[in-house]
């Protein structure tokens, strides 16, 4: 089905939606895994992110992303000055993530300092400032930014996806959708879960301190 969005595009500041709304909405999605804006970043571009992302202001709009800008934020176009002027320690470097086809061709690796957090995502660019996050430290994963969503990594024990899933509901929060992904039974276990509902901060802080999970994040919903 092709809505209205795929063939009109985005409301965004910049000339392309892959290079500009979708850049930026990557950028937004980051920032959430180190809870706010990062101290330090590498962000490796790939494919025609590499060739063309400077002319078409990828780079602007990534960092004005995880600054907390929005695609039609005016101050993407001073997105790099104002990083600079906070201090903020952005580098960019070209990439090559893998063989011809095997990423897409708007593909981002950006790794993620903020206090004592540190993180790593690749995304891709799909067009019409859709996005795509196919992993998160290692751990393949598949948001789009179009829910509300809880990432997290906890100890694989029984239990615990209900133990989650009771918390939210109890908040009058409805799961979309839920995917768990472990490297190993009874390892550490990455679990992605998507609502409808923006969940409060309390429940937020209730799964934060369960003994079991090692960190929990919210990551904003950026997409339609």
């Amino acid at each position: 089905m092709v809505s209205l969005l795929d063939i009109i595009g985005p409301v965004m500041v910049g000339p392309s939606s892959s290079h500009t709304a979708g850049a930026c909405r990557l950028g937004m999605l980051a920032r959430g895994l180190v809870g706010g804006t990062p101290e330090k970043a590498l962000i490796e571009l790939h494919g025609s992110f590499a060739r063309t992302g400077e002319g078409h202001g990828t780079d602007k709009a990534i960092a004005g992303g995880l600054m907390g800008f929005r695609p039609d934020d005016e101050r993407l176009r001073d997105a790099l000055d104002i990083m600079e002027r906070e201090g903020l320690a952005y580098t960019f470097e070209k990439t090559k993530l893998g063989e011809e086809g095997e990423a897409h061709p708007n593909t981002v690796r950006i790794t993620l300092e903020r206090g004592d957090r540190r993180a790593e995502m690749i995304g891709s660019s799909l067009g019409a400032g859709r996005i795509l996050v196919s992993q998160i430290d290692g751990f393949p994963v598949e948001v789009h930014g179009t829910y509300h969503t809880i990432a997290l990594v906890a100890e694989d024990i029984k239990g615990s996806i209900a133990r989650i899933a009771g918390l939210l509901a109890d908040d009058g929060v409805n799961i979309a959708t839920l995917r768990l992904t472990r490297k190993e039974r009874g390892g550490d276990a990455f679990m992605v879960i998507e609502v409808d509902e923006e969940p409060g901060p309390e429940v937020r802080d209730h799964i934060r301190t369960l003994p079991w999970v090692k960190w929990a994040y919210r990551l904003d919903k950026v997409g339609a």
